[in-house]
């Protein structure tokens, strides 16, 4: 047994619905990989309901995974905002949305959280940031106004798989689009924040103020 799948047999299982999501986002999309699975699922359900934010701001729906998981956390009255900007995967993700279990708490926008989740004049809790990487710093700095004082912002694919290290890919603008964003929020006094190593890497952030 590998320590990958120790860790899952040791960890609480996902729900049957997002186990047809994971298998069905792996056949019929490209880069099924991007898809949050099953772990780190798990992991953002729990930080959900260790946080009990009321709003939360998504940024890269994909096929709707990580927001079902996320939503699956809130209480009553709370909603996850999440913005797609690929008007190419509303067909496969709005599906798989609202006929969740939770699709009540879901509001899946396709556009630009850049500069959409603004104008929904809303103060979120909580924001997950999935998006394209080469743009994170610039994502990073519009999402850190919408939440409030003591908010969370997580931060995915933030090892990038051990190419954040790794000088063949210094020409890759997506490494290093990941690298310019964990050296700008290390020396952000505005916030705290630690890297786990899970997966491809999530960065856990807390706004100071």
């Amino acid at each position: 047994m590998s320590l990958e799948e120790y860790i899952e047999c040791h960890s609480d299982a996902e729900p049957e619905y997002l186990y047809q999501l994971w298998r069905a986002t792996n056949i019929h999309l490209l880069h099924g990989r991007m898809a949050s699975g099953r772990l780190q699922g798990r992991l953002l359900k729990m930080l959900v309901q260790m946080i009990r934010p009321t709003n939360i701001l998504e940024v890269g729906t994909f096929s709707g995974y990580s927001a079902i998981c996320m939503a699956e956390g809130l209480e009553d009255g709370g909603m996850v905002y999440t913005f797609e900007i690929n008007d190419e995967q509303e067909d496969f993700t709005r599906k798989w949305i609202e006929q969740s279990p939770v699709s009540d708490k879901i509001r899946f926008i396709v556009g630009d959280a850049v500069s959409e989740a603004p104008k929904l004049g809303i103060t979120f809790d909580m924001a997950f940031i999935d998006g394209d990487k080469r743009t994170y710093c610039d994502t990073y700095e519009a999402v850190l106004p919408l939440l409030r004082k003591g908010g969370f912002l997580l931060a995915d694919n933030t090892l990038w798989d051990g190419h954040v290290t790794d000088p063949a890919y210094d020409r890759d603008q997506q490494t290093l689009g990941i690298r310019q964003f964990n050296d700008h929020v290390a020396q952000d006094p505005r916030v705290n924040r630690v890297i786990l190593p899970i997966r491809d890497g999530l960065t856990l952030i807390r706004k100071l103020f």
